[in-house]
């Protein structure tokens, strides 16, 4: 009889571009489809996610002046090495729960839709920009431009493919992020930093933590150093708190609760000007 206990491993948090262990020292189980706990990940607290801001905010200046063709090919580095460690993530997600065909399609379409935003990354700016018309001697541009921070609460549902749907439009913007990942199975989110980490996004750029939303909601919402936040729950309370919050310094706040990231309506360079403001330059005409 083998009487040898099992090491579980316990996951930790990404930011800025390190694993680190939680300052609080928590951590919860993880348990696969048939109720037997195999992992252990750190649960993130406030102390956590404002570390994870003040990287963030570091981060933008660097990320947002890198050219967009190099954005694009950044991601496309990150499809790269995703579609290499394919199998381990169909594994992963089939571990807790996901059937092996609907796996595979998850992190197909996952793969798909980092290139779909990496072809996006230096065409966007063309088809949002403009020339305007002004009663003066004047060329008047309106161009989109990054927010800065994004704060981004994962969907439960597709726990891969939806935090990759979120990430995607926002960093190929320019904007730096920080997610908490799926409750649910919040693993894939953590392997997924791994591949980030082997893909040369600048450190800071996209920090990823696990957690519980009840908790670190109100902090996302109301940090003032945070300019936007996605949150993809349908509890009505959590809305309406991260409404209130968000209205302190008119963080700009998407819900999409209701949308299939499987389909094609997941993928759109509007979801990319969800995360952009608009600036618009006057220069003058003539000698």
């Amino acid at each position: 009889m083998n009487s040898r206990i099992d090491i579980q491993k316990t996951y930790k948090l990404y930011i800025n571009g390190k694993f680190s262990r939680t300052e609080s020292g928590r951590y919860f189980p993880l348990k696969d489809s048939r109720g037997k706990t195999t992992v252990n990940l750190c649960q993130a607290s406030r102390k956590d996610f404002r570390e994870a801001v003040k990287f963030a905010r570091k981060a933008v200046s660097g990320w947002s002046s890198r050219t967009a063709y190099n954005r694009g090919q950044i991601l496309y580095r990150i499809a790269e090495t995703l579609e290499g460690r394919k199998k381990q993530f169909i594994q992963e997600l089939n571990h807790f729960g996901i059937t092996k065909n609907n796996a595979t399609q998850e992190v197909e379409i996952t793969i798909d839709r980092l290139v779909y935003y990496a072809g996006w990354a230096d065409k966007y700016q063309a088809l949002f920009s403009s020339v305007n018309p002004v009663s003066s001697a004047h060329y008047n541009f309106s161009v989109p431009e990054y927010q800065g921070v994004i704060a981004i609460i994962s969907p439960n549902e597709n726990p891969l493919l939806g935090l990759v749907s979120l990430i995607a439009p926002a960093f190929v913007g320019g904007n730096t992020i920080v997610c908490l990942a799926s409750e649910k199975n919040p693993l894939t989110a953590i392997t997924f930093a791994e591949v980030l980490h082997a893909s040369d996004i600048p450190d800071g750029a996209v920090n990823i933590l696990t957690g519980f939303s009840s908790e670190l909601a109100e902090h996302f919402s109301s940090h003032k150093d945070v300019n936007g936040i996605v949150y993809c729950g349908e509890n009505l309370e959590l809305n309406k708190s991260i409404q209130e919050n968000a209205s302190e310094n008119v963080k700009r706040i998407h819900y999409y609760d209701k949308i299939n990231w499987l389909i094609n309506k997941g993928q759109s360079p509007y979801f990319i000007m969800d995360h952009s403001e608009i600036k618009t330059t006057w220069h003058p005409i003539g000698s």
